[in-house]
């Protein structure tokens, strides 16, 4: 009796699961449009150079080419850059009205509350993906990340920290100072070129074992490198 009754408890929260997912997916490929308007230009013009495509892809998203929105690499850690603009665009970003802005607002609380077990936001990378091409994901990522605070204001986009922190443009900067700025994505103010120097030089040269394949990540979930030292 009791084994029955498990079974069909789980059975149940299954559906439930199974039925609350799909239910993201599809509010998520019907409000894309919408949500997209205040995005930036979907252009598919390149922004970097490939070696520069190479560099941030290895750090950031090694197989984002290859993945339908949501993938489990070596060093990929719980996001991918799909997954990242898909929290940006549908939980961050501009407000919906009506129905969709209901579930919206509902998709919203349980981010904050469970953004480490729930799976809305890899059903919302799902649509994100099937609505907009690699090339328009990848020039939005580049565009619109946040690079820290100076000087009083926010440092939005890569070529943006270009200038900021190096006084050039993207494309003129060196492999070590590209490699700067991606080390900051993951935290930009806690790996700041003025305000954490350290740290940012830390990652940095963990960065650049990875890049060079003198050190690998340990393991999906690894993406501080704290492994990777000089002496390794």
């Amino acid at each position: 009796m009791f084994l029955k009754l498990s079974i069909r408890t789980s059975l149940i929260i299954s559906f439930v699961i199974l039925g609350y997912l799909a239910v993201v997916y599809i509010w998520a490929l019907l409000s894309v449009e919408n949500l997209m308007q205040e995005a930036q230009p979907l252009s598919t013009d390149s922004i970097l150079s490939s070696s520069q495509t190479d560099i941030l892809l290895k750090i950031e998203d090694p197989t984002f080419y290859k993945h339908i929105g949501i993938d489990v690499s070596e060093g990929q850690g719980l996001t991918t850059i799909t997954s990242s603009l898909a929290r940006d665009i549908f939980i961050l970003g501009k407000k919906l009205r009506g129905i969709k802005g209901g579930f919206q607002s509902f998709y919203i609380k349980v981010f904050s509350c469970c953004k480490k077990i729930d799976l809305g936001r890899d059903m919302m990378a799902l649509a994100l993906n099937q609505s907009l091409t690699k090339e328009q994901q990848l020039t939005l990522y580049i565009s619109s990340s946040y690079m820290g605070g100076h000087n009083g204001k926010q440092i939005i986009g890569l070529p943006a920290a270009a200038y900021e922190y190096f006084n050039k443009p993207i494309s003129d900067l060196t492999d070590h100072e590209f490699i700067t700025l991606i080390a900051m994505l993951k935290a930009p103010n806690y790996f700041h070129p003025y305000k954490n120097a350290n740290n940012l030089n830390t990652r940095v040269d963990r960065i650049k074992m990875i890049i060079a394949g003198t050190c690998k990540p340990d393991g999906w979930l690894d993406t501080k490198y704290e492994h990777c030292t000089k002496s390794a």
